[in-house]
């Protein structure tokens, strides 16, 4: 299956869900091999899908402005934790605007337009 995003997240005890009492018997440093195994596969599959985003054009929200370039999401993403768009303009733009961007590269985790 190739699917658009993935989070992993190695297993830890939490009180009060059905899995705390289950035996953690798989040492750390598998667990995490295990999750960055899958995260260098799903870094191929969500570079290809986000080359496939090149050309297109994506109604963003603007969450802030940071090293001189505005960050933002498509309405595809959540927030903190899906692609980032990096949106290139001279305009002033505000958290909260919706704006219209052309995408011009892609990354593995991120995409890059223009304000149209």
């Amino acid at each position: 299956m190739r699917f658009d995003r993935v989070g992993t997240f190695t297993y830890s005890h939490e009180e009060d869900t059905s899995a705390f009492d289950l035996v953690d018997d798989i040492a750390e440093d598998v667990k995490e091999a295990r999750a960055q195994e899958i995260m260098e596969v799903q870094q191929e599959i969500s570079l290809e899908k986000n080359e496939e985003k090149v050309g297109k054009t994506f109604k963003v929200i603007i969450d802030k402005k940071e090293a001189g370039r505005y960050l933002g999401r498509t309405e595809f993403d959540s927030v903190e934790v899906d692609n980032e768009v990096i949106v290139h303009t001279n305009k002033k733009l505000a958290p909260g605007d919706f704006v219209n961007v052309k995408i011009t590269k892609a990354y593995d985790f991120d995409i890059e337009g223009e304000l149209v």
